[in-house]
């Protein structure tokens, strides 16, 4: 990878961003609050799908004060619909860390110590909110740039990062993450190149996310925010793991039973 190579592909990619622009509403805003969500969301979750998630958030937790002080109910069914209810609990602990502090973290390893922050979404907040020259890698940025500079598939996170940060125009680190992400998902595309992403989310119907969102959504949407055990194997009668759904549910303190009844636990 020489110079001349590294400049051609990021006039490509201008070219190609003045073309091909997605309109998205966190892109209007540098707030690390709004990044944050955005980028919590789009984890295994389609972009057309989350614009209106996300506009509801934040009309409903328009800060992250305001998001600090809201309950757990209130969290999970507003989070209700993007799959994986433990991630909106993160965000809450995670706003109630941010407020306890004073301020919202400015550097990776202070992100990274939030509940539920890992990796990529502390390197987004960092290049989305404070324009600071990192790397960046989600799903579309690996394929590009396994494709482009023909790259073993197996090639690890560390050494995608040394070349993301290679390539990366520093002070434009906002505008060429974004461009690199409309690449991806309009042109550049998995069908088009036949580089596998790394994760793939398994079969919602039948599987354990479904009895879990389905308790979830039903306690909360309950008379008193209480249901019965039974009433979970009235609903899913051929399954013999109801038990170990409902354990992890507890475990990960998103529900509370006693007595065979079931509710919301409340931070």
């Amino acid at each position: 990878m020489n110079i001349q190579h590294i400049q051609q592909f990021q006039s490509y990619i201008r070219k190609r961003r003045a073309e091909n622009r997605r309109d998205l509403p966190w892109r209007k805003t540098t707030d690390p609050y709004k990044i944050w969500i955005s980028e919590t969301m789009l984890c295994q979750t389609q972009v057309s799908r989350v614009i209106t998630y996300y506009n509801d958030w934040l009309r409903k937790f328009p800060t992250v004060e305001k998001l600090a002080q809201a309950t757990t109910s209130d969290v999970l069914s507003a989070w209700s619909g993007l799959g994986y209810n433990s991630r909106g609990l993160r965000v809450l602990q995670a706003a109630k860390d941010i407020v306890a502090r004073g301020s919202f973290p400015t550097t990776y390893v202070d992100l990274v110590t939030l509940p539920g922050v890992g990796d990529y979404v502390a390197s987004a907040i960092l290049a989305f909110a404070y324009g600071q020259n990192v790397a960046v890698i989600d799903t579309n940025i690996r394929r590009i740039l396994i494709h482009q500079f023909s790259l073993d598939e197996k090639i690890s996170l560390q050494e995608l990062k040394e070349i993301a940060l290679k390539v990366l125009p520093h002070g434009y680190a906002t505008e060429w993450y974004n461009a690199l992400m409309d690449y991806g998902a309009l042109e550049l595309t998995a069908k088009k190149t036949g580089i596998r992403p790394l994760t793939r989310q398994g079969k919602f119907e039948g599987s354990r996310r479904q009895v879990r969102a389905w308790i979830v959504k039903t306690i909360i949407n309950s008379q008193g925010g209480i249901i019965n055990y039974e009433d979970i194997q009235q609903r899913f009668p051929d399954r013999d793991d109801l038990q170990s759904i409902v354990d992890d549910l507890v475990n990960e303190k998103i529900i509370e039973i006693n007595d065979g009844k079931l509710f919301i636990c409340n931070m």
